[in-house]
């Protein structure tokens, strides 16, 4: 059964908002900016809005055209062979989430966040010359994002970090 972009979207908008009106509900900590309603609200609305989006068909065109040239540029042979494996990869983010449950508090987080980005960008199809770059940066990123702005400790392991 195939369900249509505008239904799907229209599904996600709804969902986008009620997430959105469930975080604005939640109530402010006291002493600090930003509470645990921005996180929801955020999603919420950047649901909202990809839903309303895929909706109304705005890239649509685009797909269509990625997808035709693929079709022109793949051979069959490959894809048949990728296949075969392609109901593992289907494992690989609880597999990821359950070493970062095991693994982190030993390794601490960046070590983990990195190997976590770099096994699905990897999977995902990037390149080296993307993978390692992106493994790199965003885990010591979204470190700082959460010690700092969010205030939220995450395990340090054997790499602290300087904050």
């Amino acid at each position: 059964m195939r369900i249509s972009d505008r239904h799907s979207g229209l599904f996600l908008v709804a969902l986008g908002t009620v997430a959105a009106y469930g975080g604005s509900r939640l109530p402010p900590v006291p002493g600090q900016q930003i509470g645990p309603n921005v996180f929801p609200l955020v999603v919420g609305i950047g649901l909202a809005v990809c839903g309303l989006m895929i909706a109304l068909g705005i890239g649509h065109k685009f797909e269509e055209e990625a997808e035709a040239d693929l079709a022109a540029h793949s051979d069959a042979a490959p894809a048949a062979a990728r296949s075969r494996w392609n109901g593992l990869l289907a494992l690989l983010p609880p597999g990821l989430l359950l070493f970062y449950v095991y693994a982190s508090e030993w390794l601490g987080f960046v070590p983990t966040a990195f190997a976590i980005v770099l096994a699905m960008a990897r999977a995902l199809g990037a390149g080296w010359r993307l993978a390692l770059p992106l493994a790199l940066v965003v885990p010591v990123v979204v470190h700082f994002l959460f010690a700092k702005l969010l205030r939220v400790p995450l395990p340090f392991g054997f790499l602290p970090m300087p904050w």
